[in-house]
């Protein structure tokens, strides 16, 4: 059973591309909230709690992730390409109502919500990116760091059956190395919490679907953030990055500026800073995180 967020309305979302599991609550302006690996939409049960007090919150479950279904696959990843899901979201949020709205990402949802700001710029209103780049620029700076310590870049990119094999033979050993390895304590997370992120990650067509997204990342998102560069389209709405001031993003990219040195080339009204906690700040930080959300949202 899918573990849901206290206090939240929850129901499968039916798209041109499968249906989308989300959470809502609250009033006010929208904002969507999209999850990373290996997580679902409940890694926003406390910041949801905290926006749903000014904003129309929606929290879902990426395509191909958590109680979300999974879209048949495609030769070249392109089923869950970033595009794909912006694509599916923007339908989510119209069928919802919500004509615009803001976006706030972690990890891959940051991938997604970066995606639909330049695909849908009359759509997003805003947009908020944790503990990412760029996804062309995290590959042309890749390097043996990124290979030992984003392994899932890496690893769940090489062609099927191998990765699915993997994390289905030991969906508990990949959710506690990124719960307990990713500079957040293991020990901040609940039990049940750990539960249903493991079982998330339990079903082969799901796992299917999450490396086939880890395939598109090293692959036609690049060729579709390359086509935007060469154009000169950058993001035409506020964002706000923010970034684990422990992890790996505070150091690797001082020879660019930094983080926002890269956002920068992204997006005209970009702003940004490190953040305390690790990898995990929103499970961490939640009321800190919340705060920095409302007023980045409410200027």
């Amino acid at each position: 059973m899918t573990r849901t967020i206290d206090g939240m309305d929850a129901r499968l979302i039916e798209t041109d591309r499968g249906g989308v599991f989300v959470q809502t609550a609250g009033s006010g302006p929208a904002v969507l909230l999209l999850h990373g690996f290996p997580e679902t939409g409940l890694m926003w049960r406390d910041v949801a709690r905290l926006l749903q007090e000014d904003f129309t919150v929606v929290v879902a479950d990426l395509p191909g992730y958590g109680a979300s279904q999974c879209p048949a696959d495609e030769d070249d990843h392109a089923s869950m390409s970033k595009r794909s899901m912006a694509l599916t979201l923007a339908e989510v949020m119209s069928r919802l109502g919500c004509e615009r709205f803001a976006v706030v990402g972690h990890d891959r949802g940051g991938r997604v919500a970066y995606r639909m700001a330049l695909d849908y710029p009359d759509r997003v209103t805003h947009i908020v990116a944790l503990d990412i780049v760029p996804t062309a620029e995290v590959w042309e700076r890749a390097d043996a760091r990124l290979a030992l310590a984003f392994w899932p870049f890496c690893l769940l990119a090489q062609p099927a059956p191998l990765p699915e094999r993997m994390i289905l033979g030991a969906a508990d050993a990949v959710v506690d190395n990124a719960l307990g390895g990713w500079g957040s304590p293991a020990d901040m997370f609940p039990p049940d919490v750990r539960d249903a992120y493991i079982a998330a990650l339990s079903d082969p067509a799901h796992v299917h679907a999450i490396c086939e997204e880890y395939r598109a990342a090293a692959s036609i998102d690049r060729d579709h953030d390359a086509v935007d560069r060469r154009a000169g389209k950058t993001i035409a709405c506020p964002l706000l990055a923010l970034w684990s001031g422990q992890g790996a993003l505070a150091e690797w990219y001082s020879d660019a500026g930094g983080p926002m040195g890269l956002w920068r080339q992204w997006a005209e009204l970009a702003a940004g800073e490190a953040t305390d906690g690790g990898h995990f700040f929103p499970e961490e930080y939640p009321a800190e995180t919340a705060q920095r959300i409302k007023a980045f949202l409410s200027d």
